[in-house]
Parts: structure tokens; C-alpha cells; sequence
């Protein structure tokens, strides 16, 4: 079997890294030419994971048409970026997709899945749950799950693209794995923000507790499982982002706290997520105070005095 990876960031090149170690044959491609080259030369992506060297199956490239010589597409690219990449695959008509990023299209609403059924013919998944690159890349446990609501063909893809050390559940339902991985995203920054901000881990066990209920009732009004949200895209990922340094929203929201700047070379999906979560949610009535103040925070506003309204609210029964 051969897999093609469309995306050379640190996750994408992690799974490329897991995918290959078993034997796979991997195209691992990435938009510079130069970068892929050296990439090839080094047998290692110097820019996102130094220390993990590539299987000897791993090929980078940056010809999108090699990479398409494959039995199965994995789409690793940014969630904002993901529509312009598809509007490029004409000649992958064919082929499974896979999507490997988590958020939601701020200029439509819609999830990864959603995105490429309404852009493409595919058979269509989403590969998500908590996991950081470099403990796929250093080979150790990780548990995702694997959402397709073609259940023949999501359960071929279970098979194919679990590794020694990625162990993967399947679940048929596609919209409760997005928004579970997209929804987290939102509440890891708030969760940074509190510690950024001196606040305590009391106060971030509380916003990790009502934020996964803000993500389940989202979840309910749109149509998901609640017991998805329940798993590993959901509450798994929700746990692991809410509580390391090693993610990038978590960061994001302990610089906001700190009222620091924040590298604006780094993506952070859940930044346009927040802001196209709280359009849905105005749209539907959905009550979700926690993605609101995110998006306060992200617009300037006062993190004491958006704490401050936060806790301010009526008194209510959980």
C-alpha cells in the first residue's frame, strides 16, 4: 500500500513518520520545493521534528503529482488552508480522503468532512483525537478515532492506517469527531488564558467541565453523538489540549493571559473556529459563554474584566 500525505507540518509529517515505519510506502509532500529537497537530503523534517529520523519508506516531495500516486490521501494541511488544496485534486477523484485537521471553515461553517463532500465526489474520513506530533513521532501510544459514515469504507481505512503505535477507533459518526476536535480547540485557549493569567487550576477544571458542555450541546443541536463527543474526540482530545504547553491553543490563550504577543507565524486553528463557533451559535441559540469570551479575549478585550462577566452570570442548576 502506498499512503500520500498532503501537508509537511509537524503532524502531518509525524503520521508520515508512523505510517513508514512499518513498511508503508509514504509521499510526504509540502509546498516548497526547496524544503522537501532538503527534507529528503536530511532524512528528517529540520523545522518541525528534528530529532525523528524517516523510515526509509518516507518520500517528501513537492510534486503534488507524485504524491497523488497513492491508495489513500491524508489531507494534514491547516483547516483555513484545506479548500484551497482541494480545489487542486482533480486528478484524486478516485481516491479515499482523510482528513487530518480539526477546526471549521470561518468563511462557511463547515467542518473538514463537510467541506470535502461539498467540494469533491470522495470517500470521505476524518482521523482525529488527542495526540501531539512528537509522541507519534518518538513511536509512543497514541489513540485516535477514525470517522466515516461509509462504514465499509471506514473500517478499511481503520485497518490500513493503524500503526504499532497508533491505535485507531472507528465511529460512523463524522460531524461529532469534528466538532469534538474543532470545539476543544476553542476551550484550550480559554484554559491558557486562566493559567496565564494567575487564575488557578481550579479555575481551569471549571472551564474544561462547562466548555465540554458548551461542546455538547453544540454537538446535540447539530446532530452528533453525544457519546462521540464522549470519546476520544471529544473529551480525550478536550483533557490533553486543555492541560500542555504543547499545544498551540493552550499557548495561545497563556499569552493572552500574560497580555503578551504571540508569534503570528504559528497556526492556531482554534482562533477562526471560535469566531465561526459563536456565528453558529448565534444562529441556532445556542448559549456558549465560554466561546464568547474567547472570542472577546481575541478581540482585544480585557481578560480580568472578561472573566469577571463570565462568572457574573445567573446562578443556574448544572
Amino acid at each position: 500500500m502506498t499512503v500520500g500525505i498532503l501537508g509537511a507540518g509537524a503532524f502531518g509529517t509525524a503520521l508520515a513518520i508512523s505510517i513508514a515505519s512499518g513498511g508503508t510506502t509514504v509521499r510526504l509532500w509540502g509546498r516548497s520545493a526547496d524544503d522537501m529537497a532538503e527534507q529528503a537530503r536530511q532524512r528528517r523534517n529540520a523545522r518541525h521534528l528534528p530529532d525523528a529520523a524517516y523510515p526509509e519508506t518516507l518520500h517528501p516531495t513537492a510534486d503534488i503529482a507524485e504524491a497523488l500516486r497513492c491508495e489513500v490521501l491524508l489531507l494534514a494541511v491547516p483547516m483555513q488552508r484545506l479548500r484551497q488544496v482541494l480545489e487542486g485534486l482533480d486528478a484524486a477523484t478516485h481516491l479515499p480522503l482523510v482528513a487530518c485537521c480539526k477546526g471549521i471553515e470561518l468563511s462557511t461553517g463547515l467542518g473538514p468532512v463537510q467541506l470535502i463532500s461539498a467540494l469533491t465526489p470522495n470517500p470521505t474520513a476524518i482521523l482525529t483525537g488527542p495526540s501531539f506530533a512528537q509522541d507519534i513521532a518518538k513511536g509512543l501510544p497514541t489513540a485516535l478515532t477514525l470517522a466515516c459514515a461509509d462504514q465499509p469504507v471506514g473500517t478499511a481505512l481503520q485497518h490500513k492506517l493503524s500503526t504499532p503505535n497508533i491505535r485507531l477507533y472507528y465511529t460512523s459518526d463524522t460531524l461529532g469527531a469534528e466538532l469534538g476536535g474543532a470545539l476543544k480547540n476553542v476551550m484550550a485557549i480559554a484554559c491558557g488564558a486562566a493559567i496565564g493569567a494567575g487564575l488557578g487550576d481550579s479555575a481551569r477544571a471549571a472551564l474544561l467541565t462547562r466548555g465540554f458542555a458548551e461542546m455538547q450541546r453544540m454537538a446535540h443541536q447539530m446532530g452528533a453523538r453525544p457519546e462521540t463527543l464522549a470519546g476520544l474526540s471529544g473529551l480525550g482530545d478536550l483533557a490533553l489540549t486543555c492541560t500542555s504547553e504543547l499545544s498551540r491553543n493552550f499557548r495561545l490563550g497563556l499569552t493572552l493571559g500574560r497580555g503578551e504577543s504571540f508569534d503570528t507565524g504559528v497556526t492556531v486553528e482554534g482562533a477562526a473556529t471560535a469566531r465561526a463557533t459563536l456565528e453558529q451559535a448565534n444562529t441556532h441559540g445556542i448559549d456558549m459563554p465560554i466561546t464568547q469570551t474567547v472570542v472577546r479575549l481575541l478581540d482585544g478585550t480585557n481578560l480580568h474584566k472578561a472573566m469577571d462577566d463570565l462568572l457574573s452570570r445567573p446562578l443556574k442548576e448544572e
